[in-house]
């Protein structure tokens, strides 16, 4: 992974992330009435959903938006470019109808101008999937660590934030461990410890967040093994939270 950002990383994970709700999580919700997704090779995208006969699975790979779908003729794959594309443009080649109502919480990003050309570059796309792959086999290393003591959830990316989490003891303590693609708070990526109460344990200065402790993007590129870097981090914080 890059040490910098790329200089379009902002533009594009603001766009990514209103395809991810309104495209993605909105075309599982019509069907299923859920509207989790999950990490996908080279990207972020929905869990197969729908019936046996009628099974499909939108994703995000790079800069492209990909729909596999299975019906009573065979299996289908389409593929549709992003940049330069249109929400609307987008929405059609999904089966999505923006017009529906839709809320996947308190933050859920507008629709916004569903006719203007998506501002994706193809560096800065690569940097989100590299994040959320390296959020996802930092987090199966420890669960593999602490064992089913630790009762996790599934790994989900919450559309309302963009963020990969996941919830799980330590200790006595309830917690959120998870990589988030940037957002309001910190515009760069982060993983993050998010304890689900008011216990801040020991070493004062790693809870440096109002929700917890985060280490950033730059924290992480520079360690000589990112995903070695994401593990120590989330298991220092259940240690500390355990303790």
């Amino acid at each position: 992974m890059p040490t910098t950002l790329p200089s379009g990383y902002d533009t594009t994970r603001t766009s990514l992330h209103r395809v991810a709700v309104h495209v993605l999580a909105r075309r599982r919700f019509a069907v299923t009435g859920r509207f989790g997704l999950r990490v996908t090779p080279g990207g972020f995208g929905t869990p197969a959903f729908g019936d046996p006969d009628h099974e499909e699975t939108l994703r995000v790979a790079g800069s492209v938006l990909v729909r596999e779908r299975r019906t009573p003729d065979g299996t289908h794959t389409d593929v549709h470019p992003i940049p330069g594309a249109s929400l609307a443009a987008l929405a059609i080649f999904a089966g999505v109808d923006l017009s529906e109502p839709l809320t996947v919480g308190t933050d859920t990003p507008e629709v916004g101008d569903v006719v203007e050309s998506l501002a994706v570059d193809h560096a800065s796309s690569a940097v989100l999937a590299t994040w959320f792959d390296h959020g996802a086999r930092a987090l199966d290393r420890v669960l593999t660590d602490l064992g089913p003591v630790a009762t996790p959830t599934v790994a989900q990316i919450w559309p309302e934030h963009f963020d990969l989490g996941i919830d799980l003891d330590a200790g006595a303590i309830r917690t959120n461990l998870g990589a988030s693609a940037g957002d309001g708070y910190s515009p760069e990526p982060y993983v993050y410890v998010g304890p689900r109460t008011a216990d801040r344990p020991g070493e004062a200065a790693f809870w440096n967040a109002p929700f917890g402790a985060l280490l950033g993007y730059g924290a992480v590129a520079a360690t000589t093994d990112p995903i070695d870097g994401i593990v120590g981090f989330f298991h220092r914080g259940v240690g500390l939270l355990a303790s």
